[in-house]
């Protein structure tokens, strides 16, 4: 009685999310099954054409839209975009940027303040815990 040992595999949806491409824009032979660990890998070392395309010209799903844009999901959401974004309508809304892309990015740079402010304190907190713990 021998065991083999079976191959990890994920879902196309979470093989997309983890490759930072829209699900939909992928060939149906990605779409359809599994993909195994082994595939997955070979994807991220040797891209083919269809990926390294779909990754520079889009369409692109929501969290790579907010990276590009450098605002949050939520902040997507709150403009009214729902749907996937190209490389091109990215651009087109960085050149001119419209008043809510403006307003998010000012929320979100100062989200991302706020919470580097917070690290610090901790981490200088942190030293002083350790010292009093010591003693």
């Amino acid at each position: 009685m021998t065991s083999e040992k079976s191959s990890q595999s994920m879902k196309p949806a979470t093989a997309a999310k983890k490759l930072g491409i829209y699900l939909p824009a992928a060939p149906q032979d990605f779409q359809d099954g599994p993909i195994s660990r082994a595939r997955f890998d070979e994807l991220q070392s040797n891209p083919p054409e269809w990926l390294t395309e779909l990754r520079r010209t889009g369409p692109h799903p929501r969290p790579v839209v907010a990276q590009k844009l450098n605002i949050s999901i939520g902040g997507l959401t709150r403009s009214g975009i729902t749907e996937p974004l190209t490389t091109e309508e990215i651009k087109a809304l960085l050149a001119e940027p419209p008043a809510w892309l403006v307003e998010e990015r000012a929320s979100f740079a100062a989200v991302r303040a706020e919470a580097q402010r917070v690290k610090e304190a901790q981490a200088k907190k942190a030293p002083r815990t350790a010292q009093a713990d010591e003693a």
